[in-house]
């Protein structure tokens, strides 16, 4: 594959950075070369709060801000209504028959947006993926789980066994972390009784939103840029 890289952009406490993380570990995990990095200012809730991961079958050397993403995934509606973030408009760079992945309830693009996403061949999935998290993981904080399924599920960039041992080895192992970061896994472990149950619910929220995502795939005839 070529590689490919992803911006995620959404607001503080969302887990965009903890979801770029997994993403790129579960390529390790699959024999493929990664990095991700975080790019935010103050690590404060609901601040703005962008994050990278650049995925390949090549030995990766730059780090930094992604201009030019393949994928696109939007956490927050307020990433595209009130434009909190980074980049503006939000689609900024996206390559010619990219992907836009929206955690929406429902349709937040203009007929500007549309248009101008329709003319670079950018396709769009909505996915209600704070629902999906409440209804099985029961917690908003997996919704960040639903998002790394919904991306897995349509580029397959990782498959889901290289994602379960992601997560073994980022909520099952000791992990170290930035101060905001560690906050959080810290709120999503607190969550559950026993580690074995988050990483349960975490799981069953990715695969659950992997399946949806590949559905959508099919019926849209959606070839991924990579």
């Amino acid at each position: 594959m070529k590689r490919l890289n992803i911006r995620l952009s959404g607001l503080g406490g969302q887990g965009a950075v903890t979801a770029a993380h997994i993403l790129a570990m579960a390529a390790n995990k699959a024999g493929l070369h990664s990095v991700s990095n975080p790019f935010f200012g103050a690590e404060k809730r609901m601040a703005p709060a962008e994050s990278y991961a650049r995925i390949g079958s090549e030995r990766i050397y730059d780090r930094g801000e992604l201009v030019f993403p393949d994928v696109i995934m939007v956490f927050h509606p307020q990433v595209i209504t009130m434009q909190k973030s980074y980049t503006a408009p939000f689609y900024s760079g996206i390559t010619e028959g990219g992907l836009v992945i929206i955690n929406t309830s429902g349709d937040l693009l203009t007929e500007d947006d549309y248009k101008r996403l329709n003319d670079n061949n950018v396709s769009v999935f909505n996915v209600d993926a704070t629902h999906m998290a409440l209804n099985i993981g029961k917690t908003e904080l997996s919704t960040n789980m639903a998002m790394i399924g919904a991306c897995a599920g349509i580029t397959k960039v990782v498959d889901l066994d290289a994602l379960d041992k992601a997560l073994q080895d980022r909520f099952g192992k000791k992990y170290v972390a930035s101060g905001g970061t560690a906050t959080l896994d810290e709120a999503i472990k607190k969550k559950y009784a026993k580690k074995e149950m988050l990483l349960k619910a975490n799981m069953d929220t990715i695969n659950e939103s992997y399946r949806r995502a590949v559905e959508w795939a099919e019926q849209e005839n959606y070839a991924v840029v990579a």
